[in-house]
């Protein structure tokens, strides 16, 4: 690793260490894409609107500021955008630019995956010649035509900011603090890049951040740099064998990039979920782990930072080092990567009409999601919280505290077997999942969606290229998929168990006094809720409430299987919250697993908190039942440990469990490996923890700047042991 002094204090800083400094530092001047959108929005209005997008994006990009860190290796920086503007000015532009509109997450904007093998292999001067060549392909098709212009000025713009960054490191030759030998070194790579494809890692890496710096600057949030180990690979072994790298260097030139993600906390306030997915297994079933996957695990440690959501891919032939690797970094408290099994991921995904390859090269969106980078449209997702059917179910399909309804399916005193009083609850899951698709489908719905084009965005997938059509407007290979994000397995099941225990086993409870029970959130009831929750609970390996689990995961997959989403894709299920079973929970009254009104849903696809009580084998047996192949979005299971367990010699039994989850079908495991001690601590004493990153759900966080509910919700994780 190049090492730099810092001068006066003499102390030793790496140029990762320099840079962290420099990002933090308070930026000066305003935030403001809008600016320059407006400024093609202004001029004359005979262009249509999507004229007017490639027009705004193409200033966006070519009038921007290009600004570079004293110690960036890799140019590309969100400050680039920020001026020092009259508040007025930049509301006028702010105006302006929603006066035109955009699209949102919900109709399809960004938690994207760019297809970065294309754009490695041909750079963008080869990505304007294929454009070109696709006019040609077209000709007459006045609308396609139109649409390859609006892409080619996008990229043109591109290539301007590309030239504008070159410029301005050679102009910042001599310039107090700049090294030159680091200037040199981003002018040459940017040169190549303004002619021709890259030649080197180096090179290949830069590309592949201004890229995903031209999303930033559209104000696209989550966008994934996918399998990095994968389509950089070819550029790592070249440089490698050639001399011109080592491990050592591609490690500080990647964390000059992942540094770089947390840029967003600076200037908007919040942090940007950026997913790289490294690992995994190809077509034919070997292991594509190498040795960019190690530098890539070994930057993101090294970063220390929330920014960075690292997935890895591990597939039974994933060599047990690689695995171990990740164990270590896990065991730093960053959280990260979450583990997903390739296995069950591609026979999920595989139940689609999807190629074979495309499928082999998934990655990961946002937090978990599964996505086919540059075929898809655009991810979009929504919660559907399952425990308040049970409601529904209790009172004439009427909510305690949330206002939407369920259906009257007759008073409880008529429910005289489980089977009954699941047949019921069925019908509410089913018209829950009918509204549920029926909102969705008017949120995603524009009012002429021609208009609302994504020129940019469109070039990184290749067939958007070739057939000469937006990405949202049937471009892309395959239509737009909605993950239905499924909450509260643990709650539900636990729910189910204790009223066929109680009251159909035991028959210690009538469903009548239940249902009175939940209706006073327990109040002078603490018996009856006592016997609830002395029933078998999720988590503990116990088929009699594990079986609920299964039904959940079965029965959910089959009623969003029955619809199609606007352009005719699908509807995936995936188990998970990301902290919505926070919010949800205070929407919903008590429950029959003895929770109390108000209180968390359990999270995601694990146990409820607390009540996973046999030790870990135990959980993650119960939590591999459920047919995780049916949850092609993805899955979240949190789990905590002791940092002990991420020693030497102890490490081996946390993979050891790990590969025996994947084995048993277990979807996903993020493990958190700080103590409930620390966690504490850190809640009294805040300022002794400004770097403490957890895992929160798929994404993780400073500790101490989360919302307190979140904080609590950590904490109670329960605490495991291999």
């Amino acid at each position: 690793m190049t090492i730099n002094r810092s001068g006066s204090q003499g102390c030793i800083m790496t140029t990762t260490e320099l840079l962290k400094k420099e990002v933090d530092a308070a930026p000066s001047g305003r935030w403001s894409p809008d600016v320059y959108k407006a400024m093609a929005y202004r001029e004359p209005q005979e262009a249509t609107v999507p004229e007017q997008r490639a027009r705004a994006c193409h200033a966006l990009f070519s009038q921007s500021k290009p600004f570079i860190y004293k110690n960036d290796w890799i140019a590309g920086s969100m400050r680039s955008l920020c001026l020092d503007i009259a508040p007025e000015a930049a509301e006028a532009s702010f105006r302006l630019v929603r006066q035109i509109g955009e699209r949102s997450f919900s109709t399809n904007f960004d938690h994207f995956a760019a297809d970065y093998w294309m754009i490695t292999e041909k750079g963008i001067p080869g990505i304007l010649q294929d454009l070109a060549a696709s006019r040609q392909r077209h000709p007459g098709d006045v609308e396609r035509i139109k649409t390859l212009s609006n892409m080619t000025l996008a990229m043109e713009g591109l290539l301007a900011m590309i030239r504008n960054y070159r410029q301005k490191a050679e102009a910042l030759v001599g310039q107090d603090g700049y090294a030159p030998e680091k200037l040199g070194f981003i002018a040459d790579n940017l040169r190549q890049l303004e002619v021709g494809a890259p030649t080197t890692f180096a090179q290949a890496l830069q590309l592949v951040w201004l890229c995903h710096m031209g999303f930033v600057y559209e104000g696209r949030y989550a966008q994934a740099l996918g399998r990095i180990d994968q389509y950089l690979y070819p550029f790592y072994k070249k440089d490698l064998e050639k001399g011109i790298l080592t491990d050592e260097r591609a490690v500080e030139l990647l964390e000059n990039v992942f540094i770089k993600i947390c840029e967003r906390r600076t200037f908007t306030g919040n942090d940007d979920v950026v997913n790289i997915c490294i690992g995994g297994r190809n077509l034919q079933g070997e292991s594509e782990v190498n040795g960019l996957s190690f530098c890539v695990l070994w930057a993101v440690r090294n970063c220390n930072v929330p920014g960075p959501n690292l997935s890895a891919r591990i597939a039974s032939v994933t060599p047990d080092a690689f695995v171990d690797e990740c164990l270590k970094v896990i065991g730093t408290g960053l959280g990260y990567p979450a583990l997903m099994n390739d296995e069950t991921n591609i026979r999920a995904l595989s139940q689609f009409p999807y190629d074979p390859k495309d499928v082999a090269n998934y990655c990961m969106v946002g937090c978990i999601e599964n996505f086919l980078p540059g075929k898809q449209p655009p991810w979009s997702d929504g919660r559907f919280d399952t425990p308040r059917f049970l409601e529904y179910v209790f009172n004439h399909g009427k909510g305690i505290f949330c206002p939407t309804n369920g259906l009257d399916t007759g008073d409880v005193d008529e429910i005289h077997s489980m089977a009954d009083f699941m047949s019921r609850l069925e019908r509410q899951l089913a018209e829950g999942v009918r509204q549920y698709v029926e909102a969705q489908q008017a949120r995603s719905r524009l009012e002429r969606p021609e208009d609302f084009t994504s020129p940019y965005l469109s070039c990184f997938s290749p067939e958007c290229i070739s057939r000469g059509q937006d990405i949202n407007l049937g471009g892309a290979k395959y239509p737009s998929v909605h993950g239905a994000a499924l909450m509260g397995i643990g709650t539900l099941a636990d729910s189910l168990a204790a009223v066929e225990q109680t009251v159909f086993v035991d028959k210690t409870i009538s469903l009548k006094e239940l249902q009175e029970a939940l209706q006073c959130n327990f109040e002078g009831r603490e018996a009856l809720r006592h016997t609830l929750l002395a029933a078998p609970k999720y988590g503990n390996n116990n088929a009699f409430v594990d079986k609920y689990a299964v039904w959940f995961m079965e029965f959910l997959h089959g009623e969003f299987s029955k619809y199609r989403t606007a352009d005719g894709g699908w509807y995936y299920t995936l188990v998970a919250a990301n902290v919505s079973n926070i919010s949800a929970g205070r929407e919903i009254g008590a429950t029959p697993d003895g929770r109390m009104a108000g209180e968390p849903l359990s999270d995601a696809s694990s146990p409820t908190y607390g009540r996973d009580v046999s030790g870990s084998t135990s959980t993650l047996l119960s939590c591999a039942k459920p047919d995780y192949t049916k949850a092609a979005g993805g899955t979240v299971l949190n789990q905590k440990f002791y940092p002990s367990m991420f020693k030497d010699g102890n490490r081996d039994k946390l993979l050891a469990l790990i590969r025996g989850f994947f084995q048993l079908g277990g979807q996903e495991i993020q493990i958190n490996a700080t103590s409930t001690e620390v966690l504490k601590d850190a809640m009294r004493h805040p300022e002794n923890y400004p770097n403490l990153v957890v895992r929160v759900s798929g994404f993780s966080a400073w500790y101490v700047t989360l919302d307190k509910a979140i904080q609590k919700d950590i904490l109670s994780r329960t605490q495991q042991q291999a």
